[in-house]
């Protein structure tokens, strides 16, 4: 279980410094295209399209399942704060079979529908520009496909009662400024 744990782990790590990159290439992209546009007078061709298909999807999607290998997720716990530890223990791990099947259709009909994309190759035209996007659609796949075996490896985990594996440790702002000290 740990080996494939930490195997999950490097590999949203990967998707979560593809999504940083990602982000860093939608800012130099729209700076570019602002000082080219009021600078030059010359937009460079696609800058919405590129960043709303390609740049943000990778950005929101790809690294999804880092939050969920982090146990940062968001959670609102109104009434399971009051459950007896053993209860609150029961509803998260089956809560990860939940999880699972959700992101499991979530990732077979968005692969369907990438795929169906890809056949009629998928484009916009902005401008005189013809932008495709086929290739876009292929990143919620990948994204909800990581979040889908991570959820899955922690079900298991929990069923087995064994270690996930998975790199749990954050990152904490505090830690660094302690260090400097």
């Amino acid at each position: 279980m740990q080996a494939i744990g930490r195997l999950l782990s490097r590999i949203t790590d990967f998707a979560t410094v593809l999504g940083a990159l990602g982000i860093a290439l939608m800012m130099l992209h729209i700076t570019l295209d602002v000082v080219l546009r009021f600078g030059f007078d010359y937009p460079l061709p696609g800058t919405i399209s590129i960043v709303s298909y390609y740049y943000m999807v990778i950005a929101a999607f790809v690294p999804l399942a880092f939050a969920e290998q982090k146990g940062a997720h968001i959670a609102v716990e109104v009434l399971t704060e009051r459950f007896p530890p053993w209860i609150q223990k029961h509803l998260a791990g089956w809560s990860y079979l939940i999880s699972a099947v959700a992101f499991g259709l979530l990732t077979v009909r968005t692969w369907g529908e990438a795929v169906s994309k890809m056949h009629i190759g998928a484009s916009v035209v902005q401008g005189e520009t013809s932008i495709p996007l086929w290739q876009s659609y292929f990143f919620l796949p990948v994204g909800f496909g990581l979040m889908l075996l991570i959820v899955a490896h922690k079900f298991v985990a929990y069923l087995l009662s064994a270690e996930t594996g998975l790199d749990t440790e954050r990152a904490n702002p505090d830690d660094n400024e302690a260090e400097a000290d």
